[in-house]
């Protein structure tokens, strides 16, 4: 195996230890890079090799009792968070010339930990869709057919894991933003419990729960050390879930634990052909594993579910966009005025009925979890789509009402702002793979985790599978 392919826990324990150099990581990160990038266009704003090995040579340096828990490994951070001297466009030529001068909350504790920022990776314009392109950077292709989509908004991230060019990063999370590209790119992606990964003190720190930070890796394990890094409350936001270190991650013993497999949402959700199959067969791997796993029956109503998913996204969007709708309306993609003109033309009790919806489907989901250990859902509804595509407008014969209906799959998940691991499922019959969400009730991010490597164990998808 290339060191590139190498586990972030191999890397960097060699990396602590000083068997493995930060220049010689650096260098190998950077030719893969050189190979393997322009085919897929992951990896944006790159900064320049000398300032890189420069860094990595500074981190030589440091004494192996001061290394961090990130030391000189390479990473290239969602273009949606500020690293300071690094470009942030969001994906929008508003913001293309935009060179942040500070670290996000996120970032400031990645760096640190001892961790190397090499550039960015890609997104859609301002996160919105779940396909990654936009008129800055471009569209970021699979790394199992780069003609089609990777998902999104942390599709950069996906494809830079999956094609070896990085061992951890970043996603962020509110419509299966780090889940699909996770599924759609043969990688793991983490939605923690909300508030355990804090964003930046920014505007309103109160009424928001719907987007989360989160790790992503070719591992649970890797998972692990990215989210100890990032975890932990911040004294100026109002929320703090728990967030007791995950450590060096143990998989679970699954004899005795029971899995409840959703399936379509009875019905309630089209498929694209063979993706209820696969996913069922991965479900399965956990019957193995000593598991009871039972097929349940939707739980809630899917259409209260989106009725209050797209009030409250909406709600959300528009606060932080509606400024450019009043003075660049021409320089704003089609979906992002939708989302603000509805979120703008709402009223206080349309938002308050929206938030009893969410609150009914959290009884219901928390009744669940006194008799299940974990859920399981697909990642998607459809196999990655052609590049040039916007986004699907119909699954087996059912047409979608909006720019992300086809994503409703993972809407369940977010709008309770569960923790929720994304894994590989495997490869349908056109050799794509497809991934399966597996969540449980607020606070459980450890257990999923443990659950998840022992998934990991008797499948290395990622390992078995490579990307390009």
């Amino acid at each position: 195996m290339t060191m590139t392919r190498e586990s972030a826990s191999t890397l960097l324990s060699g990396l602590r230890s000083g068997t493995l150099s930060a220049t010689a990581l650096m260098e190998a990160t950077l030719d893969r890079i050189a190979e393997a990038n322009g085919a897929v266009n992951a990896v944006v704003s790159l900064r320049d090799r000398a300032s890189l090995m420069a860094e990595a040579a500074e981190a030589d340096k440091v004494p192996p009792a001061e290394r961090g828990a990130l030391h000189g490994l390479p990473i290239a951070v969602k273009d949606l968070a500020d690293v300071k001297g690094i470009a942030t466009t969001q994906g929008s030529p508003l913001f293309k010339d935009t060179i942040a001068d500070h670290d996000d909350l996120m970032v400031a504790r990645m760096r640190a930990a001892g961790a190397i920022f090499i550039g960015k990776t890609n997104t859609p314009e301002f996160g919105l869709g779940s396909h990654t392109f936009n008129p800055v950077h471009g569209a970021t292709g699979n790394p199992y057919d780069p003609t089609l989509s990777c998902g999104g908004s942390s599709g950069g991230a996906a494809v830079a894991l999956a094609t070896g060019m990085t061992a951890l990063a970043d996603g962020s999370d509110m419509m299966g933003s780090l889940r699909n590209p996770a599924g759609w790119c043969n990688v793991y992606g983490f939605r923690p419990s909300w508030s355990r990964v804090p964003s930046d003190p920014e505007g309103d720190n109160f009424l928001h729960q719907l987007a989360t930070l989160g790790p992503m890796a070719r591992s649970p394990e890797d998972i692990a050390i990215l989210l100890d890094v990032i975890s932990g409350p911040d004294p100026r936001l109002p929320h703090g879930c728990p967030a007791d270190p995950v450590g060096a991650l143990e998989p679970a013993d699954m004899k005795g634990k029971r899995i409840g497999w959703l399936g379509d949402w009875s019905g309630a959700f089209p498929m694209d052909d063979g993706i209820l199959e696969l996913c069922r067969d991965a479900v399965n791997v956990f019957e193995d594993l000593g598991a009871e796993v039972h097929e349940l029956a939707a739980p809630f109503s899917s259409e209260k579910i989106w009725e209050s998913w797209i009030a409250l996204r909406s709600w959300q969007v528009s606060t932080g966009l509606l400024p450019l709708l009043e003075t660049r309306r021409d320089s704003l993609k089609d979906s992002a005025i939708w989302e603000i003109e509805r979120g703008r033309a709402m009223s206080g009790m349309d938002v308050h009925r929206a938030s009893v919806i969410r609150s009914d489907w959290f009884i219901a989901a928390a009744k669940l979890f006194e008799s299940y250990d974990a859920l399981v859902l697909p990642t998607a509804q459809v196999w990655p789509f052609e590049l040039t595509r916007p986004y699907p407008t119909e699954i087996a014969g059912h047409r979608m009402d909006t720019y992300h209906r086809w994503m409703q799959c993972v809407v369940p998940v977010s709008l309770l702002g569960l923790p929720c691991l994304a894994m590989p499922a495997g490869f349908g019959a056109a050799g794509l793979p497809m991934g399966i969400q597996l969540f449980g009730g607020r606070g459980s991010d450890a257990a999923l985790l443990a659950m998840g490597q022992a998934y990991h164990n008797a499948t290395e998808w990622p390992q078995k599978r490579p990307a390009m």
